[in-house]
């Protein structure tokens, strides 16, 4: 019977690279460099923790003060939306 090989799954470096965060940005995630991911899910815990979802549609996040100015002054964006906006705050 032939061993198998165990193959480590390499992470995406371009994805787990630090990034520096705009200060707008830095107001809801915190301060970076961190890695697009980890921004990702800061994103998350602070719309969870503001309840800003909107109730009918899951998908639309209702921003607040600092979310409006990461948003580019809109009010209300699709989750899909908020991912490219949040881009714009990274480099």
């Amino acid at each position: 019977m032939a061993e198998k090989k165990v193959v480590a799954k390499k992470a995406n470096s371009a994805f787990m690279k630090p990034m520096t965060i705009s200060p707008e940005l830095a107001l809801v995630v915190g301060k970076g460099p961190m890695p697009r991911s980890e921004v990702v899910k800061a994103l998350w815990v602070y719309i969870k923790k503001h309840d800003l979802q909107d109730p009918q549609n899951k998908r639309n996040i209702n921003g607040d003060a600092a979310l409006v100015a990461v948003f580019g002054g809109k009010k209300t964006v699709n989750m899909f939306e908020m991912t490219k906006l949040v881009s714009k705050h990274l480099s």
